[in-house]
Order: C-alpha cells, then sequence, then structure tokens
C-alpha cells in the first residue's frame, strides 16, 4: 500500500537539537557586522537591503547579517537606507527610512525592522552565499553543513518535492552554475534528511545534498538533449508492476517557454538515481501536473491535480494514471462534454441548478473559459467555482500557481498560490486560502506575502515541515527579477535572484480568521 499522505499533516515538534546548531565560528575583528532582525521575534531578517548615500547596496543573508570592508568607511559615520520587500524601517523626520552608524573595523549594530508580511521570512534555500557574512563576520551560528556554495549552484527555478523511502527528494527546474552562464536545463535534483530524523528543524534551514557530476555541478535528473527544456512536476508515490512502491513524475519537454514538444511519464530509477520515462502522454490527453494532493473518498484514493484549484483526478494506481479514459475533471458540462465558447452546453438539472462534479470525459473549466461563460451569459456569477475574493477589499484574486494541501489544525484544506497581475507586482504576491473541499468552492483569500515589482511565482507548501499539529506551516517559492521588473528598476537582487526562498505562517494568526468565515 501507499505509505505517503501528502494531504495528511506530518507533523514535527520544533525542537531544536545539538546536532541542528553548528558551532558559532570565532568572530572576525576585520569586518563591520550588521544585522537586521525582526524587532517582535529578534530572529535576522533576509533579503534586507541597506544602501549608502553613494548608491552601494549590501544584501542580508540567511541570518540577516551584512559583512563590511570598505576602508574608506572605518571611523566614520555611514548612512543607510534600509529597505525589504514585506518589512518595513522608520522614518527619520525627513522621511528618510534609514539610519547613521559607526562603522568600525570588528563592530557590531543591530537594526530592527517591522515585519507588515503576514507570513515570515526565513532564509534562502538555494543558491551561493547563503550565510557568506555570517561567515565572514563570525560569532554567527551558521545551520547549514553548505553555507557558501552547494552543487556549484547559484540559481535555481521552481520546486518540486516529496517524500520517497524516508527522505525528502527534490527536483528544481533551470539552474544556474557558476562557472559559466549557460546553465542545467534537464531538471536537477537533490535530497535531504527529514526533521527529527537527522534533517535540521525547518525554521533553521535544509542541508541538501545534490545529484552531481563529475566536476561536482547539480545534474540533470533526465537525459539531457540539446535545445531541449525539461521540466520535471507531479511528484507521486504508486506501487509499480511488481507491487513495488516508487517514485513518479511528469516530465515536459519545451524548445521554449510554452513550445511543448511532449510529456512523458517517468520513473525514478534507484540504481542510475534519475528518472527513466515509462508512457508519453498524447497532446490532447489529460496528465498528472502541479503538485499533486492524495485524497481518500468512499475506499478509494485518488489523486487530485491543479494549478493551483485542483480540477482533475485520477485513481492513485499507475495503470488508471497512464489510461486517459479513467481521469475525471470538475466541471460544469455533462459527462464527455467540450468547452466550445458560446455553444457550449452546461449540465443543468430539471430544476435549471447547474451540476458542478467529477465527470469523466468533460473539459476542465479554467478561470479564463468560467469568465467566458459568465460573459456569454451561460453561466451566471454566483455558479462560478472559482471566485476567489479578497478578504479586504473585497476585489476578485487571480490566482496562477501554487499548491493545494489538508491542514489538521484548520480542518480544512489550504492553498498557497501566487496571484496574477497583483497590485505591487505581476507575480510577486502570495495568497493563503481554505476550503472544506480541495475542488471549493474557494471563496476567500488574504495576502500573506508581498514583492515590489519582483517576483515571487511557483509557492509550494511543503506540508512534511509542518508543525504543532498543522498550525504552523512552511512554504517556498522563485524569488526573481523575471516578469515583473522595468528598464526604470533597479537590476537583479545579487545571490537571491532566481532562487528559492522559504517563508513561514502561523495558521493561528488572527489576520488569517477571516477567511474561514
Amino acid at each position: 500500500m501507499l505509505t505517503s499522505l501528502p494531504g495528511a499533516a506530518n507533523c514535527y515538534a520544533a525542537q531544536q537539537t545539538a546536532d541542528d546548531v553548528a558551532p558559532v565560528p570565532p568572530k572576525s575583528d576585520r569586518y563591520f557586522a550588521v544585522q537586521v532582525v525582526d524587532d517582535a521575534t529578534g530572529r535576522g531578517v533576509p533579503l534586507v537591503e541597506l544602501r549608502t548615500t553613494s548608491n552601494v547596496s549590501y544584501y542580508t543573508d540567511s541570518n540577516g547579517v551584512v559583512a563590511l570592508d570598505e576602508p574608506q568607511y572605518n571611523g566614520r559615520a555611514v548612512f543607510f537606507h534600509v529597505r525589504s520587500h514585506g518589512y518595513e524601517f522608520p522614518r527619520d523626520g525627513f522621511g528618510q527610512a534609514g539610519t547613521r552608524l559607526d562603522v568600525t573595523p570588528g563592530g557590531r549594530a543591530t537594526l530592527k525592522v517591522r515585519r507588515l508580511n503576514v507570513a515570515e521570512r526565513l532564509y534562502r534555500v538555494t543558491g551561493e552565499g547563503i550565510y557568506r557574512d555570517s561567515v565572514l563576520a563570525g560569532g554567527f551560528t551558521v545551520p547549514t553543513k553548505q553555507p557558501l556554495l552547494n552543487g556549484e549552484v547559484v540559481g535555481q527555478d521552481t520546486v518540486q518535492a516529496e517524500i520517497y523511502r524516508g527522505r525528502i527528494h527534490w527536483l528544481w527546474g533551470d539552474t544556474n552554475r557558476l562557472r559559466y552562464p549557460l546553465g542545467l536545463y534537464a531538471t536537477s535534483g537533490a535530497t535531504s534528511d527529514l526533521p527529527g530524523k537527522g534533517g535540521l528543524d525547518p525554521s533553521l534551514g535544509v542541508n541538501l545534498e545534490y545529484f552531481v557530476d563529475g566536476e561536482g555541478f547539480s545534474r540533470g535528473m533526465f537525459e539531457t538533449e540539446g535545445g531541449v527544456l525539461k521540466w520535471a512536476e507531479a511528484m507521486m508515490l504508486l506501487l509499480d508492476g511488481n507491487g513495488e512502491e516508487r517514485l513518479y513524475c511528469v516530465v515536459t519537454r519545451l524548445r521554449k517557454l510554452n513550445d511543448v514538444i511532449n510529456r512523458t511519464l517517468c520513473v525514478f530509477d534507484d540504481s542510475s538515481q534519475r528518472y527513466e520515462p515509462v508512457s508519453t502522454f498524447k497532446s490532447h490527453e489529460l496528465y498528472p501536473r502541479g503538485h499533486p494532493l492524495l485524497v481518500e473518498r468512499e475506499g478509494t484514493r485518488y489523486y487530485y491535480f491543479g494549478k493551483p484549484i485542483p480540477d482533475i483526478r485520477v485513481k492513485a494506481d499507475l495503470k488508471s494514471v497512464l489510461d486517459s479514459a479513467a481521469y475525471e475533471t470538475y466541471t460544469c458540462l455533462p459527462a464527455g462534454g467540450t468547452f466550445d465558447g458560446k455553444s457550449t452546453k452546461l449540465d443543468r438539472d430539471a430544476a435549471g441548478r447547474l451540476v458542478w462534479g467529477w465527470k469523466r470525459g468533460a473539459d476542465v473549466i479554467s478561470l479564463e473559459r468560467q469568465g467566458q461563460l459568465v460573459k456569454a451569459g451561460l453561466l451566471k456569477p454566483e455558479e462560478a467555482r472559482l471566485r476567489l475574493v479578497d478578504v479586504e477589499t473585497k476585489k476578485p484574486v487571480h490566482p496562477q500557481s501554487g499548491s493545494v494541501y489538508y491542514n489538521a489544525y484548520r480542518n480544512r484544506y489550504v492553498m498557497i498560490f501566487a496571484e496574477l497581475f497583483g497590485t505591487t507586482s505581476v507575480l510577486g504576491e502570495v495568497w493563503y486560502a481554505e476550503a472544506e473541499k480541495p475542488e471549493g468552492p474557494w471563496k476567500w483569500a488574504r495576502r500573506i506575502v508581498t514583492h515590489d515589482r519582483y517576483s515571487f511565482y511557483n509557492p509550494k507548501h511543503h506540508p512534511f515541515f509542518d508543525q504543532d499539529g498543522g498550525r504552523v506551516i512552511y512554504f517556498e517559492g522563485t524569488y526573481t527579477a523575471a516578469f515583473s521588473r522595468s528598464e526604470k528598476d533597479e537590476g537583479p537582487t545579487p545571490r537571491y535572484d532566481y532562487n528559492q526562498v522559504m517563508y513561514r505562517l502561523d495558521l493561528s494568526d488572527p489576520r488569517l480568521r477571516p477567511v474561514a468565515e
């Protein structure tokens, strides 16, 4: 039988052991260290910019530390503007959000910022120099085994994760390397230990063990093809033909963005430690996608798929996953129905009531298609299933990507998702929503993370990191200048850009209560 249920709360107590914390390196007398901390928790805040009046910028590492070695500043007072997405620093009488510091080699200073985001930024998961400034300055705890460079990775896009044979298996899309501008485009991978079983508490970090090539660089998890991108999604645990539990995923082959060649179900080979092809889906067929959710209904286990709201499901067995006729869609079309614009036939009962339900052979009704049906007068606005609304402004929220999992603390399904065309960024605002069923209805959403003209796309909640019965959850996403920056904006954030950043969300926060009402 399947041993992992992604929809269940796999909870670990937030306990710090001696093995979690690395020795504190000795303090250096060379660097002036500034640590920026959350004024409510005292924890260091990553991704805070300190900018001088000569427009030289420094960014805090995952401990919230900046290590300065600038001889021209030594013995002088230096003003630093303080800025960070979702955090604020007090302004002076002239409206300047910053402060003056007396810079001295070996000196220390602490700055406090106030968190505006509901979720708390914790650390950068991938890339180089994650704890660079803490290592340089010394005197700060560095929790990860490889705080400076791991697998020669300097950037990684879009995470997938699943527990397989007692360890967390990770996949990412395109990966940037240290030695050349062109990186890896055949999906990279790593494993890590679970919290409480050799792994760090998720509030501290993740010790990734990359699959690497002969030169130590993160290698492809699929066969490399020149000029072809390979992106993975839909990691699933299924029983193979021998009744053995195996790790599967779907790989999409692309010539370029939005130019898909095909999609193939693949299985992880424990010997080669790569994914091998099983079967290719036909272009018109439904297929596993996004972050699968394992749900039991009337004694049958299904995998639910959505981007992010689940609207496709199939029985959680290999035979069904490979059979296009076995898939069901959650739709308002009749079984076997097709979407045909203004001529679309909807499924209504004898009283004229619209029938949403799981049906075989029917087209998916996406948010865009739903809007077309409303515009054509075929669907009343109140009959729409996908109608998330901001609890504060009552304005519609357009989900773009994310994940859905069951949460024991809320006794509901919770969704963490990015918004398309948000107010501060095209893809930089992250939201929280919940529903009694994975298919919804999803009604209310609360913004929990915001970015100023910067993207944070494809966020994923990791239920295997849930703590305190699901009260505390963790999610990460891709922080990147792509899609959100203009020529007038500053360039990409050094070291952070095109990497994964971890956040923590306390579901007991009173700001989330209206979402359930």
